[in-house]
C-alpha cells in the first residue's frame, strides 16, 4: 500500500558564529603586565636565595681567631637579654659562668661585660652582678654598658681594651652566635680567639633550630648591610 508523501519541512540553515580572534594589543598588555610581575618575583627569589646561601657558606667558614695565644689581656663577655625582674636569663647565665671559668684559669686578668639597655636594664649590669656573685672581684671587672647589636659588642669592648693598653681577647658567646660573632670581630685590630659558652641545660631539637635560624637572618643582615651602614670606629 503506498502512503501519500511527507511533507518536507524547510530546514532553516544553522548559521555558525565566527570565532572571535584574540586582540593582539590585548594579549601583549597582559603579558607585559603579568611578566614584569613574575620577573619581580623572581628576581626578589633569587636575592633572598642568594643572600641566605651567601650567609650560610659565610658562617660555615667564618674564623674563629686570629692568634694562638692562650692568654689574653681581657676576657670579652658578649651580652644577652635579662629577663623582666632583672635576673639572667640561662643564656646569659651561662655566657657568664663560662667568662668566670675561663678568669678563674688564668685566661686572662679581667673581664669585659659588653651589652647595653635591652628592656627596663642594661645587660651588662646584670652580668656584672652575676661575675661578683660567682667570686670575681670589682677590681677585675669592666663594665661596657652601651652596645646594642654585636658590632658595638666588639667594637666598645675593643675600645675600652685600647684604653687600657690591651690588644688581646678571648671572646666569650654561645656556640650559635659565635659564626657571626667571628665574623664581626676579625674587622677589628685586636688578638683574640672565639670560646664557646656550654648551655647549662639540653637544648631540644627545635630550639636549636631556631637558634640557627635567627643567627642565619642576623648574619644576613650583617652581610647585606650591617657591616658597611653600622660601621663602628674602636
Amino acid at each position: 500500500m503506498n502512503h501519500p508523501p511527507r511533507q518536507l519541512r524547510r530546514q532553516t540553515p544553522v548559521r555558525r558564529s565566527r570565532a572571535r580572534r584574540p586582540d593582539p594589543r590585548r594579549s601583549t598588555a597582559r603579558h607585559r603586565r603579568f611578566g614584569w610581575r613574575g620577573r619581580l618575583i623572581l628576581a626578589a627569589l633569587a636575592v633572598i636565595v642568594v643572600s641566605f646561601t651567601w650567609a650560610i657558606f659565610a658562617r660555615m667558614f667564618a674564623p674563629a681567631g686570629n692568634t694562638a695565644l692562650n692568654r689574653f689581656d681581657a676576657i670579652i663577655v658578649l651580652g644577652n637579654r635579662a629577663d623582666s625582674e632583672g635576673n639572667p636569663t640561662p643564656e646569659m647565665l651561662a655566657r657568664v659562668s663560662e667568662g668566670v671559668h675561663e678568669y678563674e684559669r688564668g685566661v686572662a686578668p679581667r673581664l669585659i661585660l659588653t651589652g647595653g639597655l635591652t628592656g627596663p636594664f642594661v645587660e651588662a649590669k646584670v652580668m656584672a652582678r652575676v661575675a661578683e656573685a660567682q667570686g670575681v672581684p670589682p677590681s677585675a671587672i669592666l663594665i661596657e654598658p652601651e652596645a646594642l647589636d654585636t658590632i658595638h659588642n666588639a667594637c666598645y669592648s675593643t675600645r675600652i681594651l685600647k684604653q687600657r693598653g690591651g690588644r688581646s681577647a678571648e671572646v666569650v658567646s654561645t656556640d650559635y652566635h659565635l659564626p657571626r660573632a667571628g665574623l664581626i670581630f676579625s674587622r677589628f685590630p685586636l688578638q683574640w680567639r672565639l670560646h664557646a659558652a656550654p648551655p647549662l641545660a639540653p637544648q631540644s631539637g627545635g630550639s636549636k633550630w631556631l637558634n640557627e635560624s635567627m643567627e642565619t637572618l642576623k648574619t644576613v643582615r650583617y652581610l647585606v648591610y650591617a657591616e658597611w651602614a653600622e660601621r663602628c670606629t674602636p
